[in-house]
């Protein structure tokens, strides 16, 4: 997937945490304040064949 570096607004990552079953992730503040994105907002993810993600606020 080639990313066009113009259209980027923000690059940051965070760490997975897994224990046991429970997988967990935290999204950046500055992504939650840009996305406006509320306690039980949903997020979607897609996983490419080439091993990349793309993640995205859902929109009823």
């Amino acid at each position: 997937m080639e990313i066009d570096i113009d259209s980027v607004r923000l690059i940051t990552e965070t760490a997975l945490t897994i224990r046991g079953s429970r997988r967990r992730t935290t999204v950046p503040k500055k992504i939650v304040d840009r996305l406006e994105l509320k306690n039980g907002d949903k997020i979607r993810w897609f996983l490419f064949k080439d091993g990349s993600i793309m993640v995205r606020k859902v929109i009823d």
